[in-house]
């Protein structure tokens, strides 16, 4: 298949060959499963699962224990989010989030009011930031957990995690970060975060694998377990381990642990480069702020034209989405940018480019030639 130039590393990153390579001796040679403690196919198993476990933590600055692993990041937020909930069970309680948050977690607490919950869902402003006033003011005497993405997967705005970990931690309440979008292409940590969710396939490890940092070193509830049978994980998350996957989710932790800030700054040029360039068209504006922000995505609307037709034009050459990968298949507009007062025909007429590993000078060079291109037919045409 021929196919297009990829820009569209926010819905998932190719492994890295280090990566394949790490894994492939856990299909066949290895092949053992990881709970079977009496014999060495086993010990090998379980020994790459918790060799991986300490370089997931070293890239998040956690503690190995502190690492629950999952099938993926959406697994990671309901275990954290329902689990949380049940911890708390018999009680009145309250969560705080975010109208931008990833429908992972959207989703997530829409069931939770279903059972009782209240939900406060935060604004943001034309930028896509939330006001910190505006989250200390809504928390409540029986407010259970504070629920912010570290960055942003359409607009790659970083929300201030710093100062949300300082509210939550003043109001002894659990801090929770979706940081998908943000592991391994930003320095993260984990100080006063008590949970943080986080994927393989975002940061060139395989899909099917993801984890939930839960912190040991506190006095509030920690989840309990969504799956059960075997009490494996510590008992947070039963079923035999993605032997394969966790191994290969280990090595692209560990890479990025070593190549990420270089890599950030060439990214951010590319990035920089091809944002200027299309904003030189008229009628086209930058979705979200330029000041904390992911080094490799830009989000760009393009005014005077119909939304479906301009992403089938660019995706000939170009592969980009209009947001979240999850949500790619719905002809509505980003409930993102709707949520940043973006009109509808503007939202569903945005594209998001996020570069990546692979992507070079010459990329940026013909993508840009080519968007202006289609956009300069499709105005024509309107």
């Amino acid at each position: 298949m021929n196919y297009p130039i990829y820009l569209d590393y926010n819905a998932t990153t190719p492994c890295a060959p280090e990566v394949i390579e790490a894994m492939l001796p856990y299909f066949g040679t290895h092949f053992g499963n990881a709970a079977s403690k009496s014999h060495p196919y086993g010990w090998v198993a379980e020994n790459a699962v918790e060799e991986a476990r300490e370089k997931i933590a070293n890239l998040i600055g956690a503690k190995t224990k502190e690492i629950i692993f999952t099938s993926g990041a959406t697994e990671a937020i309901n275990l954290g989010i329902k689990g949380t909930f049940e911890a708390f069970s018999g009680e009145k309680q309250h969560y705080i989030t975010a109208l931008t948050e990833h429908k992972a977690v959207l989703d997530t607490f829409a069931e939770l009011e279903k059972r009782g919950a209240e939900v406060t869902y935060l604004p943001v402003d034309s930028t896509g930031n939330i006001g910190l006033e505006e989250l200390e003011k809504a928390i409540l005497p029986h407010t259970k957990m504070i629920c912010l993405m570290w960055a942003n997967n359409e607009t790659g705005i970083i929300h201030p995690v710093e100062k949300i970990a300082q509210i939550a931690q003043s109001k002894n309440i659990i801090f929770f970060t979706d940081a998908v979008q943000a592991a391994g292409k930003i320095p993260v940590h984990t100080r006063g975060i008590h949970l943080m969710a986080i994927s393989a396939h975002k940061l060139y490890g395989p899909k099917g694998v993801g984890a939930l940092y839960v912190r040991h070193n506190h006095d509030l509830p920690k989840p309990l377990a969504q799956i059960h049978g075997g009490g494996h994980e510590k008992g947070m998350r039963s079923g035999t381990l993605n032997v394969p996957g966790i191994a290969g989710f280990g090595k692209a932790a560990e890479l990025r642990l070593e190549e990420m800030i270089l890599e950030s700054d060439r990214l951010e040029n590319l990035r920089n480069k091809l944002e200027k360039g299309l904003l030189e068209l008229s009628d086209t504006f930058l979705n979200g702020s330029q000041e904390s922000r992911l080094p490799h995505v830009t989000n760009i609307a393009f005014g005077g034209m119909e939304g479906e037709e301009l992403l089938k034009k660019v995706n000939q050459k170009v592969a980009v989405s209009s947001g979240s990968a999850c949500t790619s298949i719905s002809p509505k507009p980003s409930h993102v940018l709707a949520a940043m007062g973006i009109s509808s025909d503007l939202g569903r007429a945005s594209i998001r480019f996020s570069l990546g590993k692979n992507t070079k000078e010459a990329d940026i060079e013909f993508t840009l030639e080519w968007v202006k291109k289609v956009v300069a037919e499709l105005r024509k045409n309107t």
